[in-house]
């Protein structure tokens, strides 16, 4: 019984010690996003979600607006990355491996030697999953949580943290809503029940509903911080000490 109390005990401390230093390096990655004005948008999701299909698109709906590239997480190939890259924008992958998440330091070393001049607008798509990359801060200024129709209505009932640290719910591949019968109604007071007021918008990716109206959401927030902190000097990702 002590030998496993130790052991949990032990367990903790190391995740403690894992987390305090992803939120240090994070937080220099925010530092000097905010230093060179670049905006950063995460997505977060279960697999299948179409959050590939759906940076697809807004890639190339972006790159007419801003600087824009994109991170791409993925446990093993570069497939992600290959398809994206269609959008005509600087993207990289980085494979995890056997982590299940993106860290900070994933983040920062992708970035070393790699960011694009004057970037003012990047996306780092996780690994599909919904619930270590809850704990992981990447210095973004906005996660998205990606959910869709095909997943069920009671999806933020099951997985309330990542809804719970997620900025903006992102409902997808509306086109098949009607054939998988999606309770809309439901899905909604599902996420409000989790994170009241949460801002939720539905879209597919395949035929465009509700992409402008997320484009138009996006680009203000890009605007405003461009506008607000872009410098006549860009900066480099440097290591947190």
């Amino acid at each position: 019984m002590n030998e496993e109390k130790t052991t949990k005990t032990r367990l903790v401390e190391v995740r403690q010690k894992v987390l305090k230093q992803n939120d240090l390096v994070a937080r220099a990655l925010r530092e000097q996003f905010a230093t060179v004005g670049t905006f950063v948008v995460s997505l977060v999701s279960s697999p299948g979600s179409g959050k590939t299909a759906f940076l697809e698109r807004v890639l190339a709906m972006a790159r007419a607006k801003f600087n824009t590239a994109a991170l791409v997480g993925d446990l093993a190939t570069d497939n992600d990355a290959r398809r994206l890259a269609r959008s005509l924008v600087p993207v990289k992958q980085i494979v995890t491996g056997t982590v299940c998440h993106l860290e900070a330091e994933m983040v920062r070393a992708a970035l070393e030697g790699w960011a694009p001049d004057k970037l003012e607008l990047l996306f780092i798509e996780n690994v599909g999953n919904m619930v270590c990359p809850a704990s992981y801060d990447l210095g973004e200024d906005m996660r998205l949580v990606l959910m869709s129709v095909t997943e069920g209505e009671d999806k933020p009932l099951k997985y309330p943290t990542i809804f719970n640290t997620a900025d903006v719910a992102v409902i997808t591949k509306m086109d098949l809503a009607k054939a998988v019968e999606f309770d809309a109604a439901a899905t909604h007071r599902n996420i409000a029940a989790v994170r009241p007021g949460m801002r939720v918008f539905e879209v597919s990716a395949k035929n465009g509903v509700g992409m402008d109206q997320w484009m138009r959401f996006l680009d203000g927030r890009v605007g405003g911080k461009v506008q607000a902190e872009r410098r006549p000097e860009g900066g480099k990702i440097m290591n947190a000490e």
